[in-house]
Order: C-alpha cells, then structure tokens, then sequence
C-alpha cells in the first residue's frame, strides 16, 4: 500500500475536498481521486462520500484514521531514523501566538543552526486547540499555556518563562490598576481562555466588577487596543509586549498566583527525541525584555 496514497487520504479527510487536497498536495484533483480510488479497491470498501464539492469519511474510513496517520508519520520518519546523530526530520511545533512573536524566532535560529538537516513546521493555535493536536498525535511539540489539568502520563511538560500579570492603560490614564478597571472599559482576556483565568481570578479575589467593552483571546490586539485608547487590559507580561503596547502605561500586578506559566508539551516517547532536546535548550535561553 503506497503510504503516498494515505497521505492524499487524510489531505482530503482534513480539507474536507478533494481540490482543496490537491491544491495541498501539489497535484491535480483527478490524480487525487485516482490515490483515493486505489485505496478502495485495494481495502474493498468506499473510503469517501462525495456531494458536490466535498468530500467526508464514511464510518469505515472514520475508524481506520489513527492508524493511518501513524502509517503516514512512521513513513516520514525513516529518513530521519537514518541519520545517527538525530538532527534530521520534520519537527512540528504547534505556538501560541505570543510565542511566535516573542520567544521562538530566537529559538528556531538556534535550532536550525544546530540541526541544518531538520525541517521545523510551526502551527500556530490557542493552547486548548495546540494540546488536541498533540495529543493527537498531530504535532511534536506545543509551546502553550500550562493547563489547568493533570497532564495524561503520555505527555511531558517543561516550564519555559513565567509571565506576571500586569494592567494596561492608556498613556493619559492615572491611578491605581483597581480604580483605572473601576471606571475605564475593560477588554477583557478571554476568560474561557486557559491563559484567561488568571486576570478573572483577580479580578474575582479583589471583588472588582469592571465594565467589560470585549472578549478577546489574542494579547496583541488587547494591547494595540489600549494604546489607541479603547479601554484597558490585564494580560501576562509576555516576551515581546512592547512591540504591541505602544506608549501604553504598564502596572505591575503583584502576586505570583496571577502569573501566567507558558510550558513546552511533547510526547513522553516522542518521535524526535534529539530534536527535541535542542528545541527545549533553544527556548530555555533568556530573550530580551523590556523592563516598564
């Protein structure tokens, strides 16, 4: 079975059509259907359900996806598994995106040097949608915020950068962060968000009820907000905040329970062991701060 079809597979099961798979995989949409064809013949069964533009998995082809994708993962794998140094394969790191801006370019310059041979894949997301690929077995690794569960014993986690929490506030604005919340609207972090509960939780504990202008689960638009004045913003004071805040005036919010703990995930036996390691070492490396 030619591992090449099974990734045409899942590129239309994830795409959801067979033309959008080909414009993935760099192929017609006829040769597609032809990978697909081959694969029904060869298992004796329809793989896909065809209405007009879209394709879906049918329930058979639903149940045999787990395998199929460790086939297409192992395959990828083999030019990798010969080099004995282990500093080749495809590296899948799934961001956050105040993690793509701030601390893994440094990293992946660091990485890349170390391992000219490997190829690193970066996937952006939120940490909830980051930990289902992981645990999915879609990526390798995910920089994200620490989760509010016990991890599975499947997974390992390392403690990268804690962030403090701090207000942000128009550069007109004075006072103290209680009574700018009390009487400025307030853009709020995404509370369902997992890095958003540590601005409700002190929020909560200082019984401060302030007037909620948005949600948002994206810090630098929070930020770009505030400096232009919309309100202000309680958020982690993650590498790279000055970019985005502006003249914003920055308060420190004291208390180590409001700090945000960002943390590298990967599998307990992970594919690219070595790689990983680097990475790791990579983001370990201080980055530069401003301080306000």
């Amino acid at each position: 079975m030619e591992t090449r079809y099974l990734k045409s597979l899942l590129a239309v099961v994830d795409s959801g059509s067979i033309a959008d798979a080909a414009r993935v995989e760099h192929l017609t949409a006829a040769a597609i259907g032809q990978r697909v064809q081959a694969l029904e013949r060869e298992l004796g069964f329809a793989l896909l359900l065809r209405s007009g533009h879209t394709a879906r998995p049918t329930q058979a082809c639903i149940a045999l996806l787990p395998r199929v994708r460790r086939l297409v993962r192992e395959a990828a794998l083999l030019k990798s598994d010969s080099h004995a140094d282990g500093l080749s394969g495809t590296l899948r790191i799934g961001a956050i995106s105040t993690a793509l801006t701030g601390m893994l370019p440094a990293a992946l310059r660091m990485l890349t040097r170390a391992a000219p041979q490997g190829r690193p894949v970066i996937v952006p997301g939120t940490s909830r949608a980051l930990f289902q690929l992981l645990q999915a077995g879609d990526l390798d690794a995910a920089i994200v915020v620490d989760p509010p569960f016990v991890l599975p014993k499947t997974l390992r986690a390392v403690t990268l950068r804690r962030e403090p929490l701090v207000l942000l506030a128009p550069p007109t604005a004075r006072g103290r962060p209680a009574t700018l919340l009390r009487t400025l609207p307030y853009i709020r972090y995404d509370p369902d968000a997992w890095g958003g509960r540590y601005a409700s939780n002190w929020l909560a504990d200082g019984q401060i009820e302030p007037a909620v202008l948005c949600d948002l689960d994206a810090l630098e638009a929070i930020a770009m907000l505030v400096a232009d004045g919309m309100g202000v913003g309680l958020v982690p004071r993650w590498s790279g905040i000055e970019r985005f805040a502006g003249d914003c005036r920055m308060l420190p919010i004291v208390g180590a329970a409001y700090e945000r703990s960002i943390v590298l995930l990967t599998n307990a036996d992970p594919d690219l062991p070595v790689m990983l390691t680097l990475l790791e070492r990579a983001l370990a490396q201080p980055t530069e701060c401003t301080q306000a």
